[in-house]
Order: C-alpha cells, then structure tokens, then sequence
C-alpha cells in the first residue's frame, strides 16, 4: 500500500514551484486561482523572492502548501493514495490530496493559521530547540521538571526531537539535555513557540475557522499528527487540527503505525525530509518524491 505524504513548514526554499508552473498548465491555473483567493502574488514571491522573504510565517506556510498541493493536482494522472500524511502543516495539504476539503478551502485555512500563529509569536517571546541523540522519554522527563513552559512539539525520528516554548525554558532545557548526554542541542532561527500551549490563542482562531468550513470522509485514512493513527471520521479530523497547534507532531509515531499498518512505500509530494525520516526509522523501507 502506498501513502503519499506532505511536507510543513522548513521545507521552503526560494524559487520553490517554478519548475512546475513553467511546465505543467495545471500547475500555472492553481497558482492564478491562490494569488486571486489570497490578494497579493504569492507566485512572484515563490519564484524569485530571497530566503527571509520566505522566512516569515505569513509567506511560509501557503508557499510550502502551494508548492505541495500544485505537485500533487498536476500529476498527469492523478494519484489515488491508500492513506496520506502530512507533517504540521502538510495536514492540510493531506486533508486536499484524500478529498476531505477542497484547494480553495485548505487555502484559506492555511492562510488564517498562519496569521494566527504569527500574531501568537508576538504575544510573549518565544523559541525552539533541536535535540539529537537522546531517548525521547529523556527528553520529556527533563522538560517536566523546568518550571517555565518548555514542552516536546515535533518528534522527527528516533534520535531527533524538536522542543518548543519559552525562551528560558528551552534555554534551560538546551542547557540540561546538553549535560544529559545530547549529541546536539541547537536553538532554531524561529520566532515562535509552536505545537506548545503558547499556541492556544491561535488556536481558537483557527478552530472557528475550521467551524465555517465542510469536512467530507476522507477517500482514504489521514494519519494525523495528534493521534498517529488513520482517522476517517470527519469531525474527528476538524477536532485534531485545533488540538494540533498546542500539540506534538507524532511523527515518529505515525511512521511506526504506518508500517504496522502495511504501508508499504511512501512517496513524499514537495520535499524530501519525511522519506528522509523514514529511511532513519528502517533504511529497507521504500520511499520516493515528486
């Protein structure tokens, strides 16, 4: 069986979607249709913008679901997954490819979050941290034990768990998993604290966002981030991307219920980190990109 999975935001890139819309008439109509939806040319930054235009939260999150989505609809025949995953905010982008939301909508929902998010950020000041080469009940245990909010947010793969939360906190956790035995503790270049409680006002942006919009049954089961596992019960799935935003990616985990579930190939749609993550997880497992 195969999954086809998306990519959230890091995986942005300048000149991102170029070589789609130059080549495929599909690809340029999608990329029309977001440009009129959002109400600024969202292509022009894509195609020739630098690295920090495409850092900010406002830009990134629909380039990175544009560029995804435009990939996956252009195929010359369109794929028919057996199940679909997204990472962050590749949920989205999964939530298009299984039929559960139309572009348009994901669109717009992507567009609300990451306003939502940004605004989130410049309440209180706040970070995140990648950890490397400790066992992630370590790394919870320590993060238990700071009294300022520091909190797991992704769990990439075995051995890599990104920490997320105030800036004391993680700087205390950086600190602690660092004598602990960490290979690698790094503060990452983000402003905000997300998958963390930090997260909640955007959230309830979201969640009456979500409210206005119809959720179809997924062609196929959506692993989503909160549960790591497949739902298909629609308003199930508008209920874990509210509760998504404060908390982790289970990613690790939705890897190892994939591949239990006899998933056998995935194929990654805009990136190449997530098949990247699976060969971590078992270098015998098929993986491919688009």
């Amino acid at each position: 069986m195969v999954a086809y999975v998306f990519p959230g935001q890091g995986s942005q890139k300048p000149g991102m979607g170029k070589e789609v819309y130059d080549t495929n008439e599909t690809a340029r109509e999608i990329y029309s249709r977001a440009d009129k939806l959002l109400g600024y040319p969202l292509s022009q930054v894509m195609f020739e913008g630098t690295v920090e235009d495409l850092k900010e939260t406002r830009i990134t999150q629909p380039a990175v679901y544009l560029n995804s989505i435009s990939i996956y609809l252009s195929q010359p025949q369109k794929p028919k997954p057996d199940a679909v995953a997204g990472h962050s905010l590749g949920e989205f982008t999964a939530l298009v490819a299984a039929g559960v939301i139309s572009f348009e909508d994901g669109l717009k929902l992507v567009h609300r979050r990451a306003l939502a998010m940004q605004e989130a950020c410049e309440i209180q000041e706040s970070t995140m941290a990648a950890i490397l080469g400790l066992e992630d009940h370590l790394i919870e245990e320590i993060c238990a034990g700071i009294e300022d909010i520091v909190v797991p947010a992704n769990y990439n793969c075995p051995g890599q768990l990104v920490i997320s939360g105030t800036v004391p906190g993680v700087q205390k956790a950086v600190e602690k998993l660092t004598q602990a035995g960490a290979r690698r503790a790094l503060i990452l270049p983000v402003g905000g604290a997300f998958h963390s409680p930090l997260m909640q006002p955007a959230a309830e942006q979201l969640g009456n966002a979500i409210k206005a919009i119809d959720f179809k049954k997924p062609e196929c089961p959506i692993y989503q981030n909160v549960t790591a596992s497949g739902v298909v019960n629609a308003l199930e799935i508008k209920e874990n991307l509210v509760q998504q935003l404060t908390s982790p990616v289970r990613w690790t985990q939705t890897m190892r219920q994939m591949i239990s579930d006899e998933i056998t190939q995935v194929v990654e749609v805009g990136g190449r980190v997530l098949s990247g993550f699976f060969k971590k997880l078992d270098r015998t497992f098929e993986t491919a990109h688009i």
